[in-house]
C-alpha cells in the first residue's frame, strides 16, 4: 500500500513545492514593490518546473540550485551585454537590434558546442540581452536602471525556488546512486555470461548498449550528487573510477566475444565452469571474484587469457569501490592506489556544423521579429520577438527542437483563455486582498505542478505562457487591449519560430555520425605510441560519450555501434600492447597520427578519401615493420585487424 501511495506523496509534495516558489515570489515581489514582480514569479516557476518536466518526476536534491544558478550567470552576462551593444549604439536603433539579434545567435552557437549541464546559461544570455534592448526602446536612457532591476527580480525568483526546495525536503539520489552500482555490477556480469557462452549477435549488441546507457547515467547521477552536496566528495572520486571500470568491463566482455568467433576454445573448461555458476546478488560476485583470483594465481600466466585476467580485476576494483560509495568513509590507501587519476582526454564538439545551423535559425527567426515589429508597428511586438528568442534558444539544444515548438504552441495557445479568465475575472475581483489572489495562481500551480511531472505537452508552457500575460505589475492595470496584445504576441512569435525551425533545415546528422566514427578511427591509432604519458592518457570515457551520442542519433543503425565498439576495444589492446621501442617505429607513429588527423579535419569528400587510402596503405607497412622488429604477436595481430576493419568500412568512414 505504502509503495502504491509514494509516487503520488511525490508528486503532490513537489506540486506543493512549486506552489510555494511562485507564491512566495509573488509576495515577495509586491512586499518589495518591485515595478514587474512577475519576472521573479516567472523565474520561480520556470527554475523549479523546468528540472521536474525534464526528469518526468519530482527533481532529485541540487537540481533546481543548478539550473537556479546557471540562470544567474546567464542573466548577468546577458544584462552586460545589453549595456555593451546599447552603449555602443545608442542613436541608430536598428542596428542595435541586429546586434541584438547576432548576439542571440552566437550565444546559441556557443552554447550548442558546450556541455548540455551548461548550455541552458549561454541560452538564456542570449535572450536576456534582447529582452532588455526590446524593453528600453522608447527610453534607451534608463537602461542601467532597468538591468538592474531586471537582476534583482531574477535573483529573489531563484532564492524563493531554492528556498522551497530546501523546505519541502528535496529527493536526494544518493539511495538511487547506492541500487545503481549494484546493479550495474549484476548486468557487467551477465554481459560477460552472453559473451563467453556464445549468444546471438542481437543479445549482445542489446546488453551491451543498454550497459552504454546505464553506465553514462550513473555518471550523470554523479553529477546530480555533487550539486546536492559537497560531503560527497569522496563518493563522486569513487564514482568517477567507477564510470572507468564500467567501461573497461564493457570493453573486456566484447573483446571476449569477438575472439571467441576467431578461436572458440580460448577460455580454459575450468575457467568457464566456475564463471557459468549463477549469481544472483553483489555477494555472489564477490565471491566468485574470490575464487577466480585464487584459480588465476595457481594457472600458468600463459594458459590464462588476458581479456578474462582483466576483467576480473576491474570487477575486483570494482567491488572495493562500491563499498566506498554506500558508506562515504574516509579513502583507504588501497583506494587511494585506484583512484589515482589518469590523464583523461575530452573530445572535442563534434556538433560544429549543428551549432552553425543553431545559430542562425536564431539569429535568421529573431531578425524576422525585428522586421514584422519595424514593419507593422504592432505595440506588443516586442512580446513577440522575446517569445522567438526563448522559444528558438530552449529548442536548439534539445534532440528533438519540433517537440519542444510544439509544447510552446500548445501552451501558448492554452494560456489564452486561462489567462483571459483570471484578468478579466478572478484578478479583478480579488486585487484588494492578497490572500485571495495567491489562493487562486496557488491553485493553478499546484495542478500543472501535478502535470509538469507525468511530461504533458504543454503543461511548461502553459505554466509560463499565462504567468507571462497575466502582467503582474505594481500597481496593477486591467487593459483588455493590452492583455490581448501580449498573448497573441506570444502565440505569433512561438508561430515564427517554429516556421524557421521548419524552414532551415538540419542536415548534419550524417556528418555528426561520420566525424564520431573517424574520432574512433584516430583514437584507435594514437595508441600506436611508444611514449608513456600517451599511452598512460584515459580514452575510454571519452570514446563512450561519443558511442553515447552515436546511439542517440542513429538508435537503429547496429552496424555503427559495432564499429564503433570494435575500434574502441582495437584502442585497448594496442594502448596496452607491448610495443618494441626504436626510432623507426616511433617516427612512424607520428606519421600514421598526422595521417589520421587529416582524415578527421578533411573537408572534401575526394581529399578524404586519399588520406584514408594513404592510412591504409601506412597501416600494412607499419604491420611489416611489427614483423620485422619481431614484435609479439598481440601486436601484429591487432594491427592486421585495425587494417582488415577500416578496409571493410572504407566507404562509412570516408564518405
Amino acid at each position: 500500500m505504502l509503495q502504491l501511495l509514494a509516487p503520488i506523496f511525490f508528486r503532490c509534495r513537489f506540486a506543493v513545492k512549486l506552489t510555494f516558489a511562485i507564491l512566495l515570489a509573488l509576495f515577495l515581489g509586491f512586499h518589495f514593490q518591485l515595478e514587474t514582480p512577475r519576472w521573479s514569479v516567472l523565474t520561480a516557476a520556470i527554475v523549479a518546473a523546468g528540472p521536474a518536466f525534464a526528469a518526468g518526476g519530482e527533481p532529485f536534491a541540487g537540481a533546481i540550485r543548478h539550473r537556479g544558478m546557471l540562470r544567474i550567470v546567464g542573466t548577468f552576462i546577458g544584462c552586460i551585454g545589453a549595456l555593451v551593444i546599447i552603449t555602443l549604439t545608442i542613436r541608430a536603433p536598428v542596428v542595435m537590434l541586429l546586434l541584438s539579434c547576432i548576439w542571440a545567435g552566437g550565444c546559441m552557437w556557443i552554447s550548442t558546442l558546450v556541455r548540455v549541464q551548461n548550455s541552458y546559461a549561454l541560452g538564456l544570455a542570449g535572450y536576456t540581452a534582447l529582452i532588455i534592448i526590446v524593453s528600453i526602446q522608447s527610453q534607451p536612457q534608463v537602461t542601467p536602471q532597468f538591468a538592474v532591476e531586471r537582476c534583482s527580480e531574477i535573483v529573489l525568483g531563484i532564492v524563493c525556488a531554492i528556498l522551497a526546495d530546501i523546505l519541502f525536503s528535496p529527493r536526494s539520489i544518493k539511495q538511487d546512486i547506492d541500487r545503481a552500482v549494484d546493479s550495474l555490477l549484476l548486468s557487467q556480469y551477465r554481459l560477460l555470461m552472453l559473451c563467453i557462452n556464445n549468444a546471438t549477435k542481437e543479445e549482445v549488441d542489446k546488453s551491451w548498449g543498454d550497459l552504454v546507457k546505464f553506465t553514462t547515467a550513473l555518471d550523470g547521477m554523479r553529477g546530480n550528487l555533487m550539486m546536492e552536496s559537497s560531503r560527497w566528495q569522496r563518493c563522486s572520486r569513487r564514482l568517477r573510477a567507477i564510470n572507468t571500470l564500467s567501461l573497461t568491463l564493457i570493453t573486456q566482455a566484447c573483446e571476449a566475444y569477438l575472439i571467441l568467433l576467431v578461436r572458440p576454445g580460448f577460455i580454459q573448461p575450468h575457467l568457464l565452469r566456475l564463471l557459468n555458476e549463477p549469481v544472483e546478488t553483489v555477494g555472489d560476485i564477490h565471491k566468485r571474484m574470490k575464487m577466480m583470483r585464487q584459480v588465476i594465481a595457481a594457472t600458468p600466466a600463459r594458459d590464462t587469457p588476458q581479456v578474462l585476467y582483466t576483467w576480473v580485476g576491474a570487477a575486483t576494483r570494482f567491488l572495493l569501490l562500491s563499498k566506498g560509495v554506500k558508506n562515504n568513509t574516509r579513502i583507504s590507501k588501497i583506494e587511494e592506489q585506484v583512484l589515482i587519476d589518469q590523464v583523461a582526454v575530452t573530445a572535442p564538439s563534434a556538433e560544429r556544423h549543428h551549432a552553425m545551423i543553431n545559430g542562425l535559425r536564431t539569429g535568421v527567426a529573431t531578425a524576422l521579429g525585428c522586421l514584422f515589429w519595424l514593419w507593422t508597428g504592432w505595440t506588443s511586438g516586442s512580446s513577440c520577438m522575446v517569445m522567438i528568442a526563448v522559444v528558438t534558444s530552449l529548442a536548439m539544444r534539445l534532440p528533438n527542437p519540433w517537440m519542444v515548438c510544439k509544447d510552446f504552441m500548445i501552451g501558448m495557445s492554452a494560456a489564452l483563455p486561462i489567462g483571459a479568465l483570471y484578468y478579466m475575472v478572478i484578478m479583478p475581483s480579488t486585487q484588494q486582498s492578497m490572500l485571495l489572489l495567491c489562493i487562486a495562481l496557488g491553485v493553478l500551480a499546484f495542478i500543472i505542478g501535478i502535470e509538469v511531472q507525468k511530461r504533458r505537452l504543454g503543461t511548461l508552457g502553459t505554466l509560463a505562457g499565462t504567468i507571462n500575460v497575466l502582467v503582474l505589475a505594481n500597481p496593477m492595470s486591467f487593459s483588455i487591449n493590452t492583455f490581448l496584445d501580449s498573448a497573441i504576441g506570444q502565440i505569433i512569435g512561438c508561430g515564427l519560430a517554429t516556421l524557421v525551425i521548419l524552414l532551415i533545415r538540419d542536415g548534419s546528422k550524417a556528418r555528426i555520425g561520420r566525424v564520431l566514427l573517424n574520432r574512433f578511427v584516430y583514437a584507435a591509432v594514437s595508441a600506436l605510441s611508444i611514449n608513456k604519458a600517451r599511452r598512460q592518457e584515459n580514452h575510454l570515457p571519452a570514446l563512450y560519450q561519443q558511442l553515447f551520442q552515436l546511439l542517440t542519433l542513429f538508435p537503429a543503425d547496429i552496424a555503427k555501434y559495432r564499429l564503433a565498439l570494435t575500434l574502441i576495444i582495437t584502442h585497448q589492446r594496442l594502448r596496452l600492447a607491448d610495443i618494441p621501442a626504436n626510432a623507426d617505429l616511433s617516427a612512424y607513429h607520428r606519421q600514421i597520427r598526422a595521417t589520421a588527423d587529416r582524415v578527421l579535419v578533411a573537408r572534401n569528400e575526394i581529399r578524404r578519401r586519399e588520406h584514408f587510402d594513404r592510412l591504409l596503405a601506412e597501416l600494412r607497412i607499419y604491420h611489416d615493420k611489427l614483423i620485422h622488429y619481431q614484435a609479439t604477436p598481440d601486436i601484429t595481430e591487432s594491427v592486421q585487424r585495425l587494417t582488415d576493419t577500416l578496409f571493410r568500412y572504407r566507404h562509412a568512414l570516408s564518405d
